[in-house]
């Protein structure tokens, strides 16, 4: 296969991590853009050289697009990944990839029906240092993993849509948690099977903006016994938040993608200095480059390489189903105050 053009459904923060993603992929190139608001797929269009389109039928239907790209918002994922594939094109979804599991399944079934590729987009496993982690749990560096740890936060989300549980699905847990979720599964193995969830949420802070959770605490319990608990909060001043610890029976490895590489202290603004910073002047954590440290660099490479290859993506749908049914089970366990389990139905994930 020569080069891949590229649909992007969605011109926001997301859509431009993604685009940005793949400025170092030979030969991959966004030829097509959609997005209702006609300022912003005009303002994406002229920025990065593509051909705006209102619909996502639209962008579906370019004989140029092979792969579309969804960094959408989550009400629109389902919507978005089942056109492309009765489009016949291959398709990325944003994590996470439905609103519940139900959402997810349908859209896994229907790129199976078409017989496209399809892969999941989850960053966080891809930057350098998760990547790192992983390659020394594989060498035996930390003895067998016992536990996993992951604490997201910031002070709230940048989109409205976000703040809207029933447009969202969730709140703080659906949005962060995906992540964690992700994490631990990558960090146990993916041959692990997750067996259970007990999960706590509360709107605390929030109360006049939504009827989501913006704190929330789970555990994740894996078929053998070993957990990894997942802490998330829309309530967390200071910037983002990103910390993720394995332990093992030989030793522990921290990873804390929110502090970077550079403190300053600044009295007149820089500019843009990382997502969810909360303040322009005084301590302040700039990101040198924050597309390739949160992932979207490797990420967007090995989509677009699978693609081209023609083999399975490292995160695939079935990975973005096996994240929803573990958040479902957590809001379950928010409402019964008990464990509930982790469902999969094999006619689905195979």
């Amino acid at each position: 296969m020569g080069g891949v053009g590229v649909g992007m459904l969605g011109s926001g923060f997301i859509g431009e991590f993604h685009t940005l993603g793949l400025r170092y992929v030979p030969d991959a190139r966004v030829v097509a853009n959609a997005d209702a608001n006609p300022e912003r797929r005009a303002a994406f269009a002229s920025r990065f050289g593509s051909r705006p389109f209102a619909t996502i039928e639209e962008l579906c239907a370019d004989p140029e697009v092979d792969l579309v790209v969804v960094s959408l918002p989550n009400h629109l994922h389902r919507e978005a990944v089942l056109a492309a594939a009765a489009a016949g094109k291959a398709v990325a979804c944003t994590k996470p990839l439905g609103r519940n599991g139900a959402e997810a399944a349908d859209m896994l079934r229907a790129v199976k029906a078409a017989g496209v590729w399809s892969a999941y987009l989850e960053n966080v496993v891809f930057n350098l240092d998760m990547m790192r982690m992983r390659e020394m749990i594989e060498a035996g560096s930390i003895g067998r993993v016992t536990t996993v740890r992951a604490r997201e936060g910031h002070s709230g989300p940048h989109a409205a849509h976000f703040w809207n549980a029933d447009l969202a699905g969730g709140g703080a847990l659906l949005d962060m948690a995906s992540h964690g979720t992700e994490v631990a599964r990558y960090l146990f193995g993916k041959d692990l099977a997750v067996r259970d969830v007990f999960a706590w949420g509360a709107t605390l802070v929030h109360g006049a903006r939504t009827s989501g959770e913006d704190n929330a605490v789970m555990v994740v319990r894996f078929e053998d016994g070993r957990a990894a608990t997942c802490d998330v909060s829309w309530t967390s001043k200071g910037g983002l938040e990103g910390r993720f610890e394995v332990y093992g029976d030989a030793g522990r490895m921290i990873h804390d993608m929110g502090t970077g590489s550079i403190r300053a202290f600044i009295e007149r603004p820089a500019g843009y200095l990382g997502e969810k910073a909360d303040v322009d002047t005084g301590w302040v954590f700039p990101v040198p480059d924050e597309v390739r440290v949160h992932g979207h660099d490797a990420m967007m490479a090995d989509v677009i390489e699978s693609f081209r290859a023609g083999r399975p993506p490292r995160e695939t749908l079935r990975d973005g189903y096996i994240v929803n049914l573990v958040l479902d089970a957590a809001y379950r366990s928010m409402r019964s105050g008990c464990w509930e389990p982790v469902v999969v139905d094999p006619a689905v994930a195979g």
